[in-house]
């Protein structure tokens, strides 16, 4: 892995963000934080998010900063006040791990060290329901989600947990993606499954905003299933990305390897899209590009005879490598964010074909998605590099038209995911906040930035104290009744 030239000699000194990958020690109720400037006074609802938390169980200690054991954060927001919450998520995983005091169910890139006897007893890997990368309005539910299709039921209020959510159907798949997309004209969302066997299949979804039941879209057949962590989806079509990072099988039962450690790149594939209509399920086209990699999908949409795609994109898969817990901890890890990329791929002929539409770099992407998703649009915001191999330092606004960039950004000062909340009545794509949880390294806090969105211009700052562990997604709920009305959510 690279480091930058005048920093090699220094590169194993601890970073100043490293503070936000280490493990949470409090679970707090704050009924009012401190507040710095004014919070808009329209803004009546909920910032729920999940993330990794706990990265050492006993003596053992996970590998991957995806694998830390998920804990559940809501700030909550009325007449220009703020009250917190935080909790752990009392999963299966976090239960066995608790009670075992050690790791117990293997994740994404840590496999869990059985005894011959535990082995003996339970053959069979138990799949792991740590669900600590996105929070999902399900059915009248909340739930936090991870890339095995349990989602955990979650009380909003008190982020109890409550139970597992009860899927009534029987489409089969062993992952999944935690970014479903919502076609709020369809009232429904769309998701898909990767179901291992021979052959493996991905199995396209659909199901109705206040449903428990999955209906099958499509079942698209694989030899080699690609690591996806998001699709894209416009007005027509469901799109599948699938890179050339790809699945052993047989390595995945029997290597003993985690489970990322079974997928490979393959450096003379390229990039298949595979375009799926969306109510008739019949696979439109299938194309390809140069080979890259991504894990998040911006936004996709219709333009004459072309379906344009929007993503956050890498040469490779370098950055999965580099987001193991000690390259992050050690400042060994290379750029954790990626070009914003359009692949352009023609309805009638040909391959797609990609170009970069902004000097800027960003990682967790958010626009206004209920306007603006599946349809052409002007603004992507997400949290970028500043400094170079530095972690994420800045909040990015782009426009995808011009390839303009505004940001924020504060000295050692580590920004997460900004999620867009639309102003009343707003008239412009950009007329609303930006809400994102910034760690502060030069105080070992974590404080809720608010932005104004269309300025980028800080609005109101809340401190909590301690340090929230470093997120990955979370929704913000506006305060109606019923409490959860997914055609409300700003995802």
């Amino acid at each position: 892995m690279q480091t930058r030239p005048e920093t090699q000699s220094t590169a194993q000194i601890t970073p100043p963000y490293a503070i936000g990958l280490t493990t949470a020690t409090e679970e707090t109720t704050i009924a009012a934080l401190p507040v710095e400037g004014r919070i808009p006074d329209w803004l009546t609802g909920s910032l729920i998010r999940t993330g990794p938390a706990k990265f050492e169980v006993g003596g053992e200690s996970y590998r991957h900063w995806f694998d830390g054991l998920a804990m559940l954060t809501r700030f909550s927001f009325s007449d220009g006040r703020v009250s917190y919450v935080n909790r752990f998520l009392a999963s299966d995983s976090f239960q066995e791990a608790m009670a075992k005091g050690k790791i117990s169910r293997g994740e994404f890139g840590t496999t869990a060290r059985n005894s011959f006897w535990e082995r003996l007893r339970d053959p069979i890997p138990r799949p792991t329901d740590n669900a600590n990368v996105n929070i999902l309005p399900l059915g009248d539910r909340l739930v936090s989600t991870t890339e095995v299709p349990q989602p955990i039921v979650f009380n909003p209020d008190t982020l109890e947990t409550l139970d597992k959510f009860p899927f009534d159907d029987h489409i089969l798949g062993q992952m999944t993606t935690v970014h479903p997309h919502f076609d709020f004209d369809r009232q429904c969302l769309f998701n898909y499954l990767t179901a291992f066997g021979a052959p493996t299949k991905y199995n396209i979804y659909r199901m109705g905003f206040r449903s428990s039941r999955r209906e099958l879209v499509a079942s698209i057949p694989t030899k080699e299933p690609a690591y996806m962590h998001t699709f894209a989806m416009s007005d027509r079509y469901i799109i599948l990305t699938e890179f050339p990072l790809r699945l052993n099988l047989l390595g995945l039962a029997m290597s003993g390897k985690p489970f990322i450690e079974n997928y490979h790149w393959k450096t003379d594939r390229g990039t298949r899209f595979t375009i799926v209509d969306k109510d008739s399920g019949e696979v439109v086209k299938t194309c390809e590009s140069e080979p890259f990699f991504s894990f998040h999908h911006i936004n996709a949409f219709e333009q004459g005879d072309e379906l344009l795609i929007d993503l956050a994109g890498y040469t490779d898969d370098k950055v999965v490598r580099d987001l193991y817990l000690n390259p992050l901890r050690t400042g060994q890890a290379g750029r954790a964010t990626a070009a914003v990329k359009r692949y352009r791929l023609s309805l009638n002929k040909g391959d797609a074909t990609g170009e970069t539409l902004a000097n800027e770099t960003l990682e967790l992407p958010r626009t206004h998605y209920r306007q603006i998703n599946g349809k052409p649009y002007q603004f992507i915001y997400g949290a970028g590099n500043r400094i170079l191999d530095n972690f994420n330092d800045q909040i990015v606004k782009i426009n995808v038209n011009t390839g303009e960039s505004v940001c924020w950004f504060e000295e050692n000062c580590y920004p997460g995911e900004p999620v867009f909340v639309s102003a009343p009545n707003y008239s412009a794509e950009d007329e609303g906040i930006l809400l994102s949880v910034v760690l502060n390294a030069n105080c070992q806090k974590s404080f809720l930035l608010i932005l104004d969105a269309r300025s980028m211009t800080e609005l109101a700052r809340t401190e909590v104290p301690h340090v929230i562990p470093f997120q990955f997604h979370g929704q913000y709920f506006p305060a109606i009744e019923p409490a959860i009305v997914l055609s409300q959510v700003h995802r």
